[in-house]
């Protein structure tokens, strides 16, 4: 007797249908910030959040040099301790504040195909005598830049997980040219 194996087939194709779209919804349901770097302090995580929601734009140089950064083609690197980037600086921005929408500076590495992605933001704040300014509770780096005037700077790889630190300056994930 010849037993029809249609149902069992469509039954089984189904069932492989329902796992792949279960998977895929799965995946799909991870979102960019589960993956990209945290601190253990939930309010700094909230401002890192708040912070990656208004440069995002700048994934696109074309934003960034509209918003008034200015393209550096000096990708800073050292050895042993990996690099920073290319430093996109808005000079406009760089005052005594610290605004958490307006990074002084964007960081860009070379990605896939040699076009230029952002991996994280640098902080530029001029001390005229104020407090030292925080980013939740981590306090910014005395100098760190090429700057003459005394000024504190904080590097936030909102963008690109970096093993030393989401603060530290150098990040072994980000090469140069």
């Amino acid at each position: 007797m010849k037993m029809n194996r249609f149902p069992g087939t469509c039954l089984l194709t189904a069932l492989l249908l329902c796992l792949s779209i279960s998977c895929k919804k799965q995946d799909k349901d991870t979102t960019t910030e589960e993956i990209l770097p945290s601190t253990s302090d939930a309010a700094t995580n909230e401002m890192i959040k708040l912070a990656r929601q208004a440069t995002s734009k700048f994934n696109s140089t074309t934003q960034a040099l509209n918003a008034g950064y200015l393209r550096d083609d000096h990708c800073v690197f050292a050895a042993g301790l990996g690099a920073m980037g290319y430093h996109w600086t808005n000079p406009s921005l760089v005052d005594a504040e610290f605004d958490l929408l307006k990074p002084e500076t964007v960081l860009y590495a070379p990605g896939p195909g040699g076009q230029l992605r952002l991996v994280g933001l640098e902080y530029i704040v001029l001390n005229t005598g104020q407090p030292r300014p925080m980013f939740g509770n981590q306090p910014f780096d005395v100098g760190g830049t090429p700057l003459s005037a005394p000024h504190w700077s904080l590097h936030v790889w909102s963008y690109e997980n970096n093993p030393s630190g989401i603060f530290m300056p150098f990040n072994p994930n980000v090469t140069c040219p």
